[in-house]
């Protein structure tokens, strides 16, 4: 262990640390200057330093920074209005720090109205390969990946893992103990795989016939990231959800989550069921509130629709540039990205080196998930840096 270093082994971030942050832009001590193309893994969907989030912030910190959950805070009432009047099938919403929390208050509500409707063996929520739900316990079983798993204990009940896209399987797996089923809209851990309309309203179908819970894991692709306050809302009204776990975006960079859910489904969640110390407190709930406004305003979604449209582009003139390094494009709206043949972790190092901050992801994917902000001049330096990256992997060995 380095002398010093106190911190778990978790992390392998790089030597560079950034000291501040302007719009699209990290800056280091030294005033290098990195744009950022992967905004905190779809966290900072504002840019960094949002002149009217920053004031927020500052005026919360004068009046209230926490209570817990035994006083009523205003904010959260405030804000859950606003959630519950922009998603026609929404009534309550729990909020939490992150998205894990998020995803286990999802997970626990299905249970518990399955158990309030007289079905106490229903417990088992199906997922799908290439998932991603969060790092708990709970989560990382309802994620079903073996690498997450291992070392952590034997499995958990109740989480059945199915193949990505298997519609048989995913019907075969449906018994008298099944409580929910629950999926990304959009994977990105997964390799920013868009789940085809007609599928979230075959799931739709396939629970209203079997009494089942639907749970949309939008904890990524959530809060405007597709162009729509959240994903699922491109299948239109027949593939609502009856629960969604949001996070990461909804705080503009400041922990928050939600766990938004209809009112059929949460009305078994009374006091005792559930809780937090931290969630929705003062700070954050003033934080939320006005990145909810800034994200469903409709001009800012239409910004969105169009510089994902022009992003999108860009990267199908890489795709036709480099057919020997992109293999696909990836993605909806700005949760984007190639599928590279090439390796994507020596081409994100690469880009590093070049002053662009891009992510990895499952199936040799090249992640990006900049600030909703960006601007076409952001696409042109980024997709300035791709070409002389892909330029120099033609010399790299194959993956």
């Amino acid at each position: 262990m380095a002398k010093g270093d106190h911190l778990y082994d978790c992390y392998n971030p790089p030597k560079v640390s950034f000291e501040r942050g302007e719009g699209a832009y990290l800056y280091t001590k030294d005033n290098d200057k990195y744009l950022d193309f992967i905004a905190g893994i779809s966290v900072t969907a504002f840019g960094h330093a949002h002149p009217e989030l920053v004031q927020t912030v500052k005026d919360q910190s004068e009046k209230l920074w926490h209570l817990s959950n035994l006083f009523r805070v205003d904010g959260q009432h405030e804000l859950a209005g606003k959630y519950c009047k922009a998603l026609p099938w929404a009534d309550k919403v729990f909020f939490t720090n992150s998205g894990a929390e998020a995803v286990e208050c999802a997970m626990k509500t299905a249970r518990r109205y399955q158990f309030g409707e007289g079905r106490p063996q229903r417990i088992d929520i199906l997922t799908f390969s290439g998932a991603f739900h969060g790092r708990t316990n709970a989560a990382i079983n309802a994620t079903g990946n073996p690498k997450y798993l291992e070392g952590f204990g034997p499995a958990l009940p109740g989480y059945i893992n199915l193949p990505f896209g298997d519609h048989d399987a995913l019907e075969a797996a449906i018994s008298d103990t099944t409580a929910a089923i629950m999926v990304e809209p959009v994977q990105g851990e997964g390799g920013l795989r868009p789940l085809p309309p007609e599928c979230l309203r075959g799931l739709r179908e396939l629970c209203d016939k079997n009494d089942l819970v639907l749970i949309y894991d939008e904890v990524q692709c959530g809060a405007s990231r597709t162009g729509k306050l959240f994903a699922h809302e491109w299948a239109g009204e027949s593939a609502y959800p009856d629960i969604i776990a949001a996070a990461k975006g909804i705080g503009g960079g400041f922990p928050l989550g939600a766990c938004i859910a209809s009112g059929e489904v949460a009305k078994h969640m009374v006091p005792g069921t559930h809780g937090t110390t931290y969630g929705g407190n003062p700070l954050a709930m003033a934080v939320g509130n006005k990145a909810f406004d800034i994200m469903s305003d409709e001009a800012f979604l239409d910004h969105v629709v169009q510089i994902s449209n022009v992003l999108k582009q860009q990267f199908e003139s890489l795709k036709d540039e480099f057919p020997d390094i992109v293999e696909d494009v990836r993605g909806k709206g700005l949760l984007c990205g190639m599928k590279l043949k090439k390796k994507n972790v020596d081409v994100r190092l690469a880009l590093f080196d070049k002053g662009l901050l891009v992510g990895t992801a499952g199936d040799n994917v090249l992640r990006m998930a900049p600030p909703l902000i960006i601007t076409a001049d952001h696409i042109r330096e980024a997709v300035g840096k791709l070409r002389e990256v892909f330029t120099q992997a033609r010399q790299w060995d194959d993956v």
